[in-house]
């Protein structure tokens, strides 16, 4: 019996997202220092351009200030350690982020939650 490996995982899951449209990059092409690196370095966990793309394609109703909420709430989750963290994220992608906004009066319009299933769809 052959051994599961996880490149072997890695290497079917990446053929999986593929053949379902998203596009798939190898890693070290987005390294920091490569011509096309997508952060400054490897703390950096998020791809920032993809993600404010991603979130301005999906809402474009929605104004910069509430685009800047959902960007900071998926990149800066609430918890006071790691654990807590990643569960703060979980709960954000699987129930939605909601941010609030206003109009030019200062009235409340809408509290939006924002669905990561519609991000997934966009990159």
């Amino acid at each position: 019996m052959a051994s599961l490996t996880e490149s072997t995982i890695e290497s079917a899951t990446l053929a999986w997202l593929e053949s379902a449209g998203w596009q798939v990059a190898h890693g070290p092409d987005l390294a920091p220092g490569a011509p096309a690196s997508e952060r400054r370095d490897y703390s950096e966990v998020a791809l920032t351009g993809r993600l404010r793309d991603a979130l301005a394609r999906l809402n474009p109703d929605l104004p910069v200030e509430a685009l800047e909420d959902a960007f900071h709430k998926l990149t800066q989750p609430q918890g006071a350690d790691l654990i807590q963290r990643n569960r703060a994220l979980h709960r954000l992608l699987v129930d939605g982020v909601t941010v609030e906004y206003r109009d030019m009066l200062h009235h409340t319009l809408d509290t939006y939650p924002w669905r990561w299933y519609r991000f997934l769809a966009a990159i």
